[in-house]
């Protein structure tokens, strides 16, 4: 069976694409209508250290004063809340401490063994602002994510990619031992074990095949069978960063990005969102949503994105102005989907519930 819908999908990219391209635009509006969500985030870059090394990746840092402290922190939830934000996106290096004593040192001023302990702490404040965090912390064991789930209104891990060639050395993930996909899948399927509404996804262009990428997505399709809690996948084309080692590396293929958020829908199912991140597809907002999506993810009126800071978001009545003409609706939603809000904690439940839903912020 596996075989037969893989060489399916493979046949339809290679000979049949306007006919994926049609199949994918006509499964997303049976779905979604002419209604296009995204998030309004506050991005929070809580430590630039990291324990990988990836080629593309220029949000890493050696230097201890990367961290957000949590008197910073808390000014920051001002600045969220003063903007309306409803997601506090949490975004780090991967357990730094690891690897640096400085930040074993920087934790434990803080009376924390590490990141995951540390993240909490700050999931913790956002919850007393009635902000939703998502956290997104890399390779973490069950128990982490445990001691995470009623924190966090949602969890992500980018699987990336599930080709091991890109571990040898001179690709992009050599240096990054935790980008191994069977432990990115690993933690994948542990959070489907634990309920935990979860955003996952694909970073293409960074040196994998076709036929890997439909491998990808059969991986997450394979898991989110079982568990049905990935609410959503993000497929995120590789940005070329200066000052790294993959600096000259050409971007991916517009028709390669296009193809695989197409794939991306047929392969899913019906209760995942696709989704392109709209500031690294500028010029082709509309292409995306042609292809299947429809999901724009985290825009912030505030902040960059720290990952592609080179990238900046539109504003959102801009953007929402240019879908109306194209006949489709932006509507903001919240870091967790409505279908997905079954797995929440009662205290997650009820701040969304009296914070969004009665001030109708975000709708039913």
């Amino acid at each position: 069976m596996y075989k037969m819908n893989f060489d399916y999908y493979l046949s339809l990219l290679n000979n049949e694409p306007q006919e994926l391209q049609s199949l994918a635009n006509e499964k997303a509006r049976n779905l979604f209508g002419q209604t296009i969500t995204y998030s309004r985030n506050f991005f929070v870059p809580i430590t630039r250290q990291c324990r990988n090394r990836c080629g593309y990746c220029s949000f890493v840092s050696d230097d201890v004063n990367s961290w957000i402290t949590p008197d910073s922190f808390q000014s920051l939830l001002e600045k969220a809340k003063s903007v309306k934000c409803s997601e506090i996106l949490l975004t780090l290096g991967e357990k730094p401490e690891e690897k640096y004593e400085t930040a074993r040192e920087f934790l434990q001023r803080y009376s924390c063994n590490s990141t995951v302990e540390y993240v909490k702490m700050f999931c913790e404040l956002a919850l007393e602002e009635k902000l939703l965090p998502h956290s997104n912390l890399g390779v973490i064991t069950l128990e982490e994510l445990r001691n995470l789930k009623d924190f966090n209104a949602s969890l992500g891990l980018m699987l990336e990619s599930s080709s091991v060639r890109l571990l040898d050395k001179d690709k992009a993930h050599y240096n990054s031992p935790t980008k191994d996909p069977k432990l990115r899948l690993e933690v994948i399927e542990d959070a489907g074990k634990l309920r935990i509404p979860f955003t996952s996804g694909l970073l293409i262009g960074i040196g994998e095949t076709k036929e890997e990428r439909i491998e990808s997505l059969m991986h997450l399709q394979n898991i989110n069978k079982k568990y049905q809690h990935i609410q959503e996948i993000i497929i995120q084309n590789f940005n070329p960063q200066k000052g790294t080692p993959m600096q000259d590396y050409p971007p991916p293929k517009e028709k390669d990005v296009l193809l695989t958020i197409a794939l991306s829908r047929i392969i899913m199912g019906s209760n995942v969102n696709i989704q392109a991140p709209p500031n690294l597809n500028r010029d082709r907002i509309f292409d995306l949503l042609n292809y299947g999506a429809n999901d724009l993810g985290g825009i912030s009126p505030a902040t960059i994105d720290y990952i592609n800071p080179n990238m900046t978001w539109q504003e959102e009545s801009h953007l929402g102005k240019n879908l109306e003409s194209e006949g489709f609706v932006l509507k903001q939603r919240l870091p967790v989907y409505p279908h997905y809000e079954k797995y929440l904690s009662r205290t997650m439940r009820k701040i969304i519930e009296d914070k969004y839903r009665n001030e109708e912020i975000i709708s039913p």
